[in-house]
């Protein structure tokens, strides 16, 4: 099967609890990392959270800083191969630290996490502008 068409791409990738996030360092070394996430129309949202890091120092968020180029992967896998499917979102990130631009991101991950409706994150967060979305699935979108 060919590429998948945008909507149905964005679609499923709306669908899955968590994605991988594609940053690129100072040194040129890739850097990935699972988070929650949000989806609003070409926009994707991800926070930092309340869950324990080593440090706020984040190695993702200094990438974005520099390279503002990310990508972000989800995918199905399974034991039956033709339900597998993968979605790209490419895009420009920034990350945002001003309270009152990041509430309504934040707001979006609440609804989406039942984990954050007693535990708000506190951000900052990071605005990824899909330019691209692109896509792969064994079997086609409507099976």
């Amino acid at each position: 099967m060919p590429g998948l068409p945008e909507d149905v791409a964005r679609a499923r990738f709306a669908s899955v609890p968590v994605v991988r996030l594609a940053t690129v360092g100072d040194d040129g070394r890739p850097h990935i990392v699972p988070t929650t996430f949000a989806v609003d129309g070409d926009r994707v949202y991800a926070a930092v959270d309340h869950k324990p890091k080593r440090t706020g120092d984040l190695k993702r968020l200094r990438n974005i800083e520099g390279e503002p180029r990310v990508a972000l992967l989800a995918d199905h896998y399974g034991g039956d191969w033709e339900r597998l499917w993968w979605v790209r979102a490419d895009g420009i990130a920034r990350v945002v630290g001003d309270p009152d631009e990041a509430a309504r991101p934040i707001d979006l991950l609440v609804r989406r996490y039942r984990q954050y409706e007693g535990h708000r994150p506190e951000g900052p967060v990071i605005s990824v502008l899909v330019e691209r979305w692109s896509g792969w699935a064994w079997s086609p979108p409507d099976a």
